[in-house]
């Protein structure tokens, strides 16, 4: 039977990865991601997790630890934040080409300098290329929801995936949180893993290989991620079917008739949909979309929602210096070719945890569809908009 527990997203991540029933975490503390591996550490000494806790001295050495784990045939999982997973960038890479089914918690922390722990979405979006999946949770049932589902697709695709909460926005606020009945769970996400390191059957692995051969790897790394978006839309699917709730990798508010589709990733949806309601109540069609899947990308999924609208507008937590709105950029890519001319204009706000608020969404959004949109110069740099080349 399901229980209720109101919880932190740090300590709804740490009770799904019990739930999970995960054999080695790698645990090295950074706010505002501690209580993660600080709730794990307390649940191993109790004896309600049988897993090994290692104490490493860095990020790097947690994610080669978890990378060592899984090739041993280990259920493992790490949590991290900001410069840590910065730190962590080189072997990253590794898990996702090594094809090791790695679950991590990444709570978005700003980058430093100068430093700053509050949210920002610049952390996860700066590893977009390392090969890693990319979920991006709405509230606190969702991280416990996605890590669940995260370790079905990881397992099944073999490719890792990291899971992405605001900070203090979720890390640090309580919610009522249903944690799914283990019995439940272990049916849904059985442990079969191979190990691919063997004392009985040697062979070399992670060794170096000419340009064929490199590039057949990369390729089909490249297809199975493609195709894991499929795969996640099963998980979220089965995990609908056995415990009500699913991850899917798009939202969608009022969009069937919307001319303006505010765009965002993570814990501001909520801001947004009450932006739509304003714009709506002022006569304009508005919309939201939630892209909770960065990697891989749903562009087709997309360009299904936003259907006949004439611009969308991207909250941005993050900023690409020199370009722009990292998530826009990705929008401009996956919507190349989309009908009817889509503008996508980046909308800078709650960059280092400044408060998203829904009034000043809805009154940028309507100067936009206005043709008046607001440059670098508005106000005090809270909220400004740029328009990608």
């Amino acid at each position: 039977m399901s229980t209720n527990k109101l919880l932190t997203g740090t300590e709804a991540a740490a009770h799904a990865a019990l739930l999970a029933r995960v054999d080695v975490v790698p645990a090295y503390p950074i706010t505002p991601q501690t209580v993660i591996v600080e709730t794990l550490a307390e649940m191993i000494g109790r004896g309600e997790l049988d897993a090994a806790y290692i104490n490493v001295e860095s990020e790097h050495s947690a994610m080669a630890s978890c990378i060592g784990a899984a090739a041993a045939g280990a259920r493992a999982f790490t949590a991290t934040s900001s410069q840590g997973l910065a730190l962590m960038h080189e072997v990253l890479h590794y898990a996702a080409n090594g094809r090791m089914p790695i679950v991590m918690v990444n709570a978005n922390r700003a980058l430093a300098p100068p430093w700053n722990l509050y949210c920002d979405q610049s952390d996860s979006l700066a590893q977009r290329d390392t090969g890693w999946l990319q979920y991006y949770c709405a509230d606190c049932q969702d991280v416990m929801d996605s890590i669940l589902v995260a370790y079905k697709v990881a397992e099944e695709v073999s490719l890792p995936v990291m899971i992405n909460l605001d900070a203090f926005y979720l890390t640090h606020t309580s919610e009522a949180v249903e944690l799914p009945d283990q019995e439940a769970v272990d049916a849904f996400i059985p442990k079969q893993l191979k190990a691919a390191l063997d004392t009985e059957h040697p062979a070399t692995y992670g060794n170096v290989c000419g340009p064929e051969l490199y590039t057949s790897i990369r390729y089909n790394r490249h297809y199975d991620a493609v195709g894991a978006l499929e795969s996640w839309q099963r998980a979220s699917q089965a995990y609908a079917q056995a415990f009500g709730r699913s991850c899917p990798p798009l939202q969608t508010y009022k969009t069937e008739d919307a001319e303006t589709i505010l765009v965002v990733a993570g814990s501001a949806s909520g801001a947004l949909r009450l932006a739509v309601d304003q714009m709506r109540e002022q006569g304009h069609a508005a919309g939201m979309v939630r892209l909770a899947m960065l990697r891989p990308f749903p562009g087709e999924m997309i360009a299904r929602a936003v259907g006949g609208a004439k611009r969308l507008v991207v909250v941005e937590r993050g900023v690409s210096s020199g370009m722009g709105g990292i998530v826009g950029q990705e929008l401009r890519a996956g919507m190349f070719g989309h009908p009817g001319g889509l503008d996508i204009w980046s909308l800078f706000a709650g960059l280092g945890g400044k408060d998203i608020v829904p009034e000043e969404i809805a009154d940028e959004a309507l100067a936009i569809a206005a043709g008046k949109p607001s440059g670098p110069e508005h106000g005090d740099h809270c909220i400004w908009t740029g328009l990608l080349p």
